[in-house]
């Protein structure tokens, strides 16, 4: 991977701020990654959330193949990634990251209203996504709650979803869950585990692992993402 692009992007190491006076909260900090073509989007939020006690922004990439290999290298906890970019798309680039297994958590940050963009990204894997107009201290709550396991969804986006679920069918697929799959479709949409799960319901984790499989067969989803962003559109639980 090159170690700059067009407006010097490439992958950043992070900064060694030693001596400068920030202080890390206890524990270790949620490593972030940046993706954004726009240089100084990104020098913007690298110097927000820099004063971030718990936040460590550890690399930038201008596209979704520099995020890719910058993901794969970095192992970040977040991913922040923007949706329109030249080359490889924030779109493509979530496909690849699920595809490749990668534990990173995805929140799309976009300029990009529109909202046939939110629908394929939050299929693709996105774990959340908001608007690049978001309060910045809203934005730093969204990297926890994602990081946490918690879906996040901006009010606005929100509302563009159930407006395109409307006449969908979608009322029919969620009549087709039992009550036990509903509860953990709930408890899915909380960021519980498997094993949380289990405890909270009283049942084993292979039980909890055989419902989980139920809902995304009977809700057409692809995994737990997913499952709880269409949880969270519906209703159920979060």
């Amino acid at each position: 991977m090159a170690d700059r692009d067009r407006d010097g992007a490439g992958t950043l190491p992070p900064d060694d701020r030693g001596g400068s006076g920030r202080t890390r909260a206890a524990g270790p900090a949620i490593r972030v990654l940046l993706v954004d073509d726009h240089q100084v989007v990104r020098r913007g939020l690298r110097t927000f959330l820099e004063v971030q006690d718990d936040i460590e922004v550890v690399g930038e990439a201008s596209d979704g193949a520099e995020g890719i290999a910058a993901a794969e290298e970095l192992q970040p906890d977040v991913v922040l990634m923007d949706v329109k970019m030249p080359g490889m798309d924030g779109i493509e680039a979530l496909r690849r990251l699920r595809e490749l297994a990668n534990p990173a958590r995805v929140l799309v940050v976009t300029s990009f209203t529109e909202q046939r963009t939110v629908v394929p990204a939050l299929r693709a894997g996105a774990a959340g996504y908001v608007y690049k107009d978001i309060d910045p201290d809203a934005l730093a709550g969204a990297i926890r709650s994602v990081h946490a396991g918690h879906v996040l969804l901006q009010p606005e986006v929100a509302v563009a979803l159930l407006a395109q679920e409307e006449g969908n069918g979608a009322q029919g697929r969620e009549t087709s869950l039992t009550d036990r799959e509903r509860e953990v479709l709930g408890l899915i949409a909380d960021g519980r585990s498997n094993r949380e799960i289990a405890r909270a319901l009283v049942l084993s984790e292979k039980t909890v692992k055989t419902h989980v499989s139920n809902i995304l067969m009977k809700l057409d989803l692809a995994d737990r993402t997913q499952a709880a962003l269409w949880a969270v559109r519906h209703g159920i639980g979060a």
